[in-house]
């Protein structure tokens, strides 16, 4: 994966799973009837993280940072056309295991593909400091504009946007060529 589209790439997923989380934390909220319920949900998904992890990085290793995101990407675009019409608290639960191993996919293969960077040692930090701007920067500016576009939306109809935006990512991962990870 050339080191441009996996900027352009990152900065997208991360500007989409910042814009639904408020708003999916509003809705598991609302369908559990207790603290300890929206707990365990936020638990499932870091306990199915950890474990995951395990086998990710043996996966990203066999096949691949660009399929691994892929998977990620395709997965939370299916996932999320499901997330407005959940009504019930086990439905949260299983959501939340898939979105922790995704999760986990997209968290590995991130620091895969800035470990693979061919960089001199002294511009390692400044490196990782400009990637994490600019995909920090397309994060804030998609949650201000998210919280405008709610006026005019349904909540439902944010995360069918974002579910399109993840889908947009497949297909650029999809039809982009692989190449040596280069700067």
């Amino acid at each position: 994966m050339h080191y441009p589209l996996f900027i352009r790439i990152q900065s997208m997923i991360l500007m989409s799973s910042s814009v639904i989380f408020p708003f999916y934390l509003l809705l598991v909220r609302q369908i559990g009837d207790s603290y300890a319920q929206f707990g365990l949900a936020y638990g499932l998904f870091t306990l199915t993280s950890a474990f995951a992890y395990l086998g990710i990085g043996r996966l990203s290793d066999r096949f691949g940072d660009r399929l691994l995101l892929m998977i990620h990407t395709f997965g939370m675009a299916l996932i999320l056309l499901y997330v407005p019409i959940v009504t019930e608290i086990s439905h949260v639960y299983l959501i939340q295991i898939i979105m922790g191993v995704l999760g986990a996919l997209q968290k590995n293969t991130e620091k895969t593909v800035l470990a693979r960077q061919d960089m001199a040692p002294t511009t390692i930090g400044r490196t990782v400091g400009h990637y994490h701007f600019k995909t920090s920067l397309w994060s804030a500016l998609g949650i201000i504009a998210a919280g405008y576009l709610i006026d005019f939306l349904t909540i439902g109809s944010l995360f069918y946007l974002i579910s399109a935006c993840y889908f947009y990512v497949t297909l650029r991962l999809w039809f982009s060529r692989p190449r040596p990870l280069k700067k």
